[in-house]
């Protein structure tokens, strides 16, 4: 008999109003049976281009060859002292954590980390707001991954109100700036948003809910953000106008697919950086129907 189901917060939710394209929906995190008007939309959500998951066997194919060439993108690296600096953000439940462990597989964890920062101390509260993420920075090498970076302030602080609308504003005129001093030391520096539409996201929060592996991953911060969709979305639109720049561009990946998107990460990486020996075969094309850059190719 299966044991019940121990939920990630002792409250339940319950049901939430929320409208989506004009229509009125009620969405109930806490019932184990997903919405067929959730479930209808979960791959086709935002305008996603494909209407299926990248099949399997395709995807693992082409995954092989990509980890294949980051290895040996991270053995130049390693013989160069190149240095690369990819940061991931996007909305909760986008995928972000799934794709860095996918780019980081095989690559030596020696010289090729990743960085997920808590909330500030009070001692970083107190400094300089991009002081905490230089001390991560790469040193002769190295690759690593930013899963969320100082672009917290970009979306999520300004949301859920811990910063100040001046606060706000200061992050938007200096993160271009802070940008221009990292590419100019010679980092190769990647910007990546992963895009998901609602029900997407409905889904994954769903899944993770009644999971007993990943319950844990559900959290207050998911909750309210359910209810702050429009409220992010205009943030995001904000921040990636404002810091979209040529030294520094944001790479757009339509996310609903996870497959797609992750294959979609490394392509970009592998072609972007001018590593000895790359196999253009092996990378393959682009899919620009899943990838592109700055503000014009959002939703």
């Amino acid at each position: 008999m299966n044991k019940p189901l121990e939920k990630s917060s002792s409250a339940e939710v319950g049901p939430m109003k929320m409208n989506i394209d004009g229509v009125e929906h009620t969405f109930d995190i806490d019932d184990p049976r997903l919405p067929e008007w959730v479930e209808a939309k979960v791959i086709t959500a935002g305008g996603f281009p494909y209407e299926k998951k990248l099949k399997r066997k395709e995807y693992e194919e082409s995954l092989e060859k990509l980890q294949i060439e980051l290895v040996k993108m991270q053995t130049w690296m390693q013989a160069t002292g190149a240095r690369v600096m990819a940061l991931f953000e996007g909305r909760d439940a986008a995928g972000k954590g799934g794709t860095i462990q996918r780019v980081r597989k095989y690559m030596n964890p020696r010289t090729a980390r990743n960085v997920a920062l808590p909330k500030p101390t009070e001692a970083e509260a107190g400094q300089w707001y991009f002081q905490r993420y230089v001390t991560h920075f790469p040193t002769r090498s190295e690759f690593v991954t930013f899963d969320r970076s100082w672009y917290n302030r970009g979306v999520v602080e300004p949301v859920m109100g811990f910063c100040t609308p001046e606060q706000h504003e200061q992050f938007l005129a200096e993160a271009p700036r802070f940008e221009q001093s990292i590419v100019m030391d010679g980092i190769h520096l990647f910007k990546f948003w992963l895009n998901i539409g609602r029900e997407t996201q409905l889904k994954r929060f769903h899944d993770r809910r009644h999971s007993l592996l990943k319950h844990w991953k559900f959290s207050p911060m998911d909750i309210a953000g359910m209810a702050k969709w429009d409220d992010y979305t205009k943030m995001r639109d904000l921040m990636i106008e404002r810091t979209h720049t040529d030294y520094a561009p944001w790479t757009i990946v339509r996310a609903n697919d996870k497959r797609r998107a992750r294959l979609a990460v490394m392509r970009r990486i592998l072609v972007s950086v001018p590593y000895a020996g790359r196999d253009t075969e092996a990378i393959g094309a682009e899919d620009e129907r899943i990838i592109g850059s700055g503000p014009d190719f959002l939703d």
